[in-house]
């Protein structure tokens, strides 16, 4: 994220400005749906890839497998974010679509909104009490 966010957000301010030109290459226009596509769709897989990952640590018991579990599944969740936020870079600054701003602000959503807490952690996992004081514990440095 923060490597990306400078990096979007110069883009960003060149195709506001207007007075800047880079003298960037035609690219052709099929290009441009591609880039979309695979930006939203990116976005779809990684909810649903998450969500699915999640799922397989109700069959377990113990909480070290549990978040075990959840740990890959939010890393899976974050490496597939930071290629969407760099195709919607690089989508605006080639085509100039305001739809890659869109996709990079649902972006930044899921990054933020994905941040693992514990409260989040015990939802997700659907821990009991014991567990989410473990967790809770856990996350308190002393």
């Amino acid at each position: 994220m923060a490597v990306v966010l400078p990096i979007f957000g110069m883009i960003y301010l060149y195709h506001n400005s207007g007075n800047l030109n880079w003298d960037l290459p035609e690219i052709p226009a099929i290009l441009e749906q591609i880039l979309i596509g695979f930006g939203i769709g990116l976005l779809l897989v990684q909810f649903l890839l998450f969500r699915k990952r999640i799922k397989t640590s109700f069959f377990t018991e113990e909480l070290i497998l549990k978040l075990r579990t959840y740990t890959n599944a939010t890393k899976e969740r974050y490496i597939l974010l930071f290629f969407i936020s760099l195709i919607s870079s690089v989508g605006l600054l080639f085509f100039e679509n305001a739809l890659f701003i869109v996709i990079f602000a649902v972006t930044l959503i899921f990054f933020s909104a994905g941040k693992p807490t514990p409260d989040r952690i015990s939802k997700m996992l659907k821990l009991d009490k014991e567990q989410k004081e473990q967790i809770r514990l856990a996350s308190r440095p002393d």
